[in-house]
């Protein structure tokens, strides 16, 4: 089974008519180099705090078990260097030209990946009904600090498989197995950005027969005004309340924190 790995060479700074069109046919893009340097460094200074410090446990705990943890006193978007990053200009000028004006922000996690931290199989992260068409997109913004090499773990990506109204776990039983017609990513630079089109199937496939080093991982998702978005985290209102307190969306962009984009947590079953 042949399986295309993608070695991208340039930076994309603007998106044209050609890069959109890949967007909609293919459902991602890469951007390399995409992020100026010294925010990567602050952020990768920040997912070491954010890590070693158990604020990532105790995040995961309050959506885990809100009755019991509440609020986390400190969530990503405080870290100085994390809400810049969700809400860098040239960014949010890309996602506006995938989702159109007046979209707003919907999650954002960080991570530190151990060398041996198993893979991740097959799914999507579109919040909107498994049964539903895919009118209205979301996309998710995966930043690779550190970059990718060969000896680290890879992004793999099904072209196509956001237009497909299908579960999350649809391709779950499948693992991290290679797939026909899978674009396989594993050497990108430092700074890097891959937009996915939220409903786009993708999985981490790990590579447990080299030590590699840590994966630095911070993932951001928007989404299209339009519709209400299911809510991913218990405390959405906590957090897009200080997002605004924080100012970290500017006088031009007062939808990318507006409460109107969300329909009332529901906890998964």
């Amino acid at each position: 089974m042949s399986v295309q790995t993608l070695h991208i060479p340039t930076r994309l700074p603007e998106l044209d008519e050609t890069q959109r069109a890949q967007f909609e046919r293919a459902g991602f893009l890469v951007l390399p180099e995409f992020l100026p340097g010294d925010l990567v460094t602050r952020v990768k200074q920040e997912v070491d705090t954010w890590v070693d410090t158990g604020l990532r446990a105790r995040s995961i705990a309050a959506v885990l078990d809100p009755a019991t943890h509440g609020v986390p006193d400190v969530l990503e978007l405080d870290l100085p260097g994390h809400g810049e990053l969700l809400a860098y200009e040239p960014l949010l000028d890309v996602i506006e030209q995938l989702l159109g004006p007046g979209f707003g922000f919907h999650h954002m996690h960080s991570d530190r990946h151990a060398p041996d931290l198993p893979g991740k199989g097959w799914h999507h992260d579109y919040e909107q009904s498994s049964t539903s068409p895919r009118v209205h997109t979301m996309v998710h913004a995966l930043h690779y600090l550190d970059g990718i090499d060969p000896d680290m773990a890879g992004l793999a990506v099904l072209p196509g498989s956001h237009r497909e109204a299908v579960g999350k776990t649809a391709r779950a039983h499948l693992g991290t197995d290679v797939l026909p017609g899978e674009v396989y990513l594993e050497e990108l630079p430092p700074g890097s950005t891959v937009l996915l089109h939220s409903a786009l199937f993708h999985a981490r496939r790990a590579k447990p027969q080299f030590p590699g080093r840590p994966r630095y991982f911070v993932d951001a998702s928007y989404c299209e005004a339009g519709v209400l978005w299911p809510a991913v985290k218990p405390y959405w209102r906590e957090m897009l309340q200080r997002a605004r307190r924080l100012g970290l969306a500017g006088p031009d962009r007062p939808h990318l924190f507006a409460e109107r984009h969300f329909a009332e947590y529901t906890r998964p079953e």
